[in-house]
């Protein structure tokens, strides 16, 4: 959640640097084919180009070390980016499985031939990351961190100069404000040792991405490890890598209590995401924790609000607040295996990456009913899953993202839900889909490969930019039952494959294969599927879709499958590889139907 995106998880840490002798681009988690790149820090006071445009150009990194008005003192150093063999690779080699084509030959576009689904690798059944671990070398998918120099810096941001603030998915631009201590920097100044360009990486404090190879959850400024009954306590923290409260391996009910962590740098991100580290309240070591009334708020990086961690442990949390508002901060969040059973919560989240229902690495079950979850930031979707995750009778409101995204082997399945979602933008590739439901495999080791489910009932979902639904790099399962559908554009269904930039898959290997299945559900729009991709559509049940497949011409494999109660109204002509049915069910609208290129209708 890297997730995160992608979405973690939907998540990559790009790292563009550039130097006076080329460009050298490292790229941290999820990225395809990585390499491995020191960048020295290049003397900011150097003037051996001959005008201040050459100088410019140069890069120095530095981790900051006070701010005082508009004037930074900083400590010069090295960003490291290593690669620590790609997810999902046997070899170390960085490169991701490939999905076999049709014929079995590794790398291949599936042929087409109808009912011949591209096939994925098969993971450990698990429906997490096989054995919820990270391989040895701590460095996993690549990452990077700094490393600090003898040599201090003091420079001046001035009002032209141009300052961007990294995330895990995607920037903005930022202000002096973004600047603070221990803040790692791309720096470029002028011959008068002005600030020209300023990227704020998305670093804490020396650490940066990658993980530890062993569980590191950091430290608790209190800890409950007996048995214990606790009323309208306040539990505070200020501190790097510490939690407000955790709770070890005890059973223990809270009661009005309230969680402050208000400070303290996250020292390895995916740390805070795999392990809790950083969190408000983090439990852990089997712990069954029972909490009511409770409020909850944090303002750090890695500042989940309440952490469900292992397998053993379970989180019950009823009739609470929680609000995060920095980056990498879900609401609750659950991983490796943990519990998290959630009733009437009132969650809101402000940064990027910060799911208001989190996974991550190892997954577990996450079970919520009732409750208003609403996320702010981008890449921040109401549920981020590599877990299995049940919801009902929730409201699920991402205002800057994708509504939901499940990645891998997990499930989302939602019962009289109303969900909105809203990408405004694309995160880090200028051609990433755009999209509401987002269901794919990023290779990235926090969730096994196979079969993805999602499954609607009732209730609403709703678009307001993008595609409806959009598949890539995986299989899955997509189930509606009567749920009122609200698109923003025409296109309901997208399943293709992708650039690999972000390394989901290998271009031209990594399409989607999706049985959609339609009981009592009214649809409109358009359904796409590529070349590389596979559909097996089924409508049943009084199901009535108005919309095309494939309008401007054969493309993947796609299979129609309708029964005697259902009908199909074309709004353009289609064209699909096999048909299963009446074909009076089919209302043609002046259009035609093809099925292996023969018009049928």
């Amino acid at each position: 959640m890297r997730k995160m995106y992608l979405y973690k998880k939907m998540f990559v840490l790009g790292l563009s640097v550039t130097l006076v002798t080329g460009a050298l681009t490292g790229c941290g988690k999820n990225s395809n084919n990585q390499t491995t790149n020191s960048t020295t820090a290049v003397e900011a006071t150097e003037t051996t180009e001959t005008s201040d445009e050459a100088n410019a150009s140069e890069s120095t990194y530095v981790k900051v070390q006070s701010v005082d008005g508009n004037t930074v003192t900083a400590i010069k150093g090295e960003l490291t980016t290593s690669a620590g063999g790609g997810p999902g690779s046997s070899d170390g080699s960085g490169t991701p499985p490939e999905m076999p084509s049709s014929d079995g030959t590794s790398g291949n576009a599936p042929s087409g031939d109808a009912g011949t689904p591209p096939e994925m690798p098969s993971g450990d059944g698990t429906g997490n990351a096989p054995s919820g671990e990270m391989p040895s070398g701590g460095n996993f998918g690549g990452g990077s961190s700094f490393t600090e120099g003898t040599e201090t810096i003091t420079f001046t941001v001035t009002d032209s100069t141009a300052i961007t603030v990294e995330f895990l998915q995607g920037s903005e631009e930022g202000t002096i404000d973004s600047i603070t201590a221990n803040s790692v920097l791309e720096l470029t100044l002028d011959a008068n040792n002005n600030a020209t360009s300023i990227i704020v990486k998305n670093l804490q404090s020396g650490g940066g991405f990658g993980g530890s190879s062993t569980v590191t959850n950091g430290t608790a400024a209190n800890t409950i490890d007996s048995d214990s009954t606790v009323a309208n306590e306040t539990y505070t923290s200020t501190g790097d890598d510490e939690n407000a409260l955790r709770v070890d391996g005890a059973t223990v009910s809270l009661d009005g209590i309230t969680i402050e962590k208000t400070a303290g740098d996250s020292s390895n991100t995916e740390n805070g995401d795999f392990y809790g580290q950083n969190a408000g309240l983090l439990a852990l070591n089997g712990a069954t924790l029972t909490i009511s009334n409770a409020t909850v708020n944090t303002t750090a990086v890695n500042g989940n609000g309440v952490f469900s961690y292992g397998e053993g442990t379970t989180v019950n949390i009823s009739d609470s607040t929680i609000r995060t508002t920095n980056n990498n901060s879900g609401g609750i969040q659950t991983t490796g295996g943990g519990t998290m059973n959630a009733t009437n919560l009132d969650v809101q989240t402000e940064g990027n990456s910060a799911a208001a229902i989190r996974s991550d690495r190892g997954g577990g079950n996450v079970n919520v009913t009732g409750g208003s979850y609403v996320t702010n930031g981008t890449g921040s979707p109401a549920i981020y899953s590599t877990a299995n995750i049940v919801v009902s009778d929730a409201t699920l409101t991402a205002n800057n993202s994708e509504a939901v995204v499940v990645e891998g082997k997990n499930s989302v399945t939602l019962t009289n839900c109303d969900l909105t979602g809203n990408m405004t933008s694309t995160y880090q590739d200028s051609e990433e889909n755009i999209h509401c439901v987002m269901i794919y495999q990023s290779m990235s080791g926090d969730a096994a490969i196979g079969d993805a489910t999602f499954t609607m009932s009732g209730g609403s979902l709703t678009s307001k930019v993008g595609d409806l639904f959009y598949v890539t790099n995986t299989n899955c399962d997509i189930t509606l039952s009567d749920v009122a559908l609200t698109l923003a554009n025409d296109t309901l269904l997208t399943v293709a494959g992708n650039s690999s930039s972000r390394g989901w898959g290998t271009e031209g290997a990594n399409g989607g294969s999706v049985n959609f299945t339609a009981e009592s559900q009214t649809m409109t729009g358009n359904i796409t599927c590529d070349s590389i991709s596979t559909l097996n559509l089924t409508m049943k049940n009084a199901t009535n879709f108005n919309g095309t497949i494939n309008t401007t011409g054969a493309a993947g494999t796609v299979a129609v499958t309708i029964d005697a109660d259902s009908t199909w109204t074309l709004t353009g002509d289609s064209y699909i590889t096999s048909f299963d049915g009446d074909l009076s069910s089919v209302n043609t609208n002046g259009f035609h139907l093809y099925v292996n290129g023969e018009q049928v209708a």
